[in-house]
């Protein structure tokens, strides 16, 4: 019998639209595999006036298993539906014919939700940036009503330590020692400066890849919010900095842009921007640490072949040094 991991590793076509014909939809056969690393997400064409409120199109997502517990993947879902109760959008779960956001199939979890229809911003102007930070103070506001039980708590044992013991073994020996040592000066940095009484609910990935922008003729622009497949307890500047382009010295105009717009709704804490590079360099090594994690997945060595090479790891300890000098 197949692990729920294997099953996951090798879905196929059938099992795919079987997945959906089981909850309910009645899909054509016709589906795109869209790009998602931790998951696996699909585009879904279904029989046409089969759901005329979906356009006849759905996103699959099946989730990786053993990542996050049930209730884990319902406190995702439930912050969704709490942002679109209170007119933020975000693109929220479907409920299936089980009365639940989410289904068991073939020891998957699998959730569905509408296709958003939008485009991935390239560069923002001035008035896209205020519109953001509006939303991010909106998203936040949200995250403060109450705590997730069953979500990570952006820690830096979890999310720095863990992954720089993990990275012994993979980091090129010629730098290990700079790439540690680089690491722990991020680290300590972090731990003098986060504080935990602080965190509430936000969504953990917020980078530009995860907007949307709808902008459809004769109608108003509007941003909405996608993935929340890394929503934690966490602090608020780690969904603030990531949508700069650069360094805060050398992104000035688009943060405050950002911090304006987020003030119409929330007050910034000015003392955050402290966090900004520290998190930059959290985020570089826990991404390694996360490839390293996932390199038993059939899919990750050929998605990331340059990370057994030196150069991959000549040019992410310059990056951690450059930001553990910063500090």
């Amino acid at each position: 019998m197949r692990t729920n991991a294997a099953n996951f590793y090798s879905l196929t076509p059938g099992e795919v639209l079987d997945g959906v014909q089981n909850t309910g939809l009645l899909p054509t056969g016709t589906y795109f595999q869209l790009n998602s690393y931790e998951n696996r997400v699909f585009d879904i064409f279904l029989e046409p006036g089969s759901s005329p409120e979906l356009n006849d199109r759905v996103i699959a997502k099946y989730y990786r298993p053993e990542r996050w517990s049930k209730e884990a993947l319902f406190e995702e879902h439930e912050f969704l539906l709490e942002l679109n109760n209170n007119d933020i959008p975000a693109i929220a779960p479907l409920i299936q014919n089980n009365n639940s956001t989410l289904s068991l199939q073939g020891g998957i979890y699998l959730a569905l939700f509408p296709k958003g229809l939008g485009r991935l911003p390239q560069e923002l102007n001035r008035a896209q940036r205020l519109q953001i930070g509006k939303m991010l103070a909106q998203v936040h506001n949200v995250g403060r009503q109450h705590p997730a039980k069953h979500r990570p708590s952006f820690t830096v044992d979890a999310y720095g330590w863990d992954s720089l013991e993990r990275l012994q073994n993979w980091v090129a020996p010629e730098v290990w020692g700079r790439y540690q040592k680089a690491s722990e000066q991020i680290l300590f940095f972090l731990e003098d400066h986060l504080n935990p009484d602080e965190y509430i609910r936000i969504h953990g990935d917020c980078h530009l890849g995860n907007l949307l922008l709808y902008d459809k003729r004769d109608e108003p622009q509007k941003f909405f919010l996608v993935d929340f497949d890394d929503f934690c307890m966490g602090p608020p500047a780690q969904d603030f900095w990531m949508l700069l382009p650069d360094t805060v010295d050398n992104a000035k105009e688009e943060l405050y842009d950002l911090i304006e717009g987020y003030e119409t709704f929330s007050q910034f804490q000015m003392p955050n921007l402290k966090l900004f590079e520290a998190l930059r360099g959290l985020r570089v090594l826990y991404y390694a640490g996360w490839i390293a994690k996932r390199f038993s997945d059939p899919t990750f060595p050929n998605l990331f072949p340059q990370f057994q090479e030196y150069i991959y790891w000549a040019e992410e300890t310059e990056t951690l040094e450059r930001i553990a000098w910063s500090l």
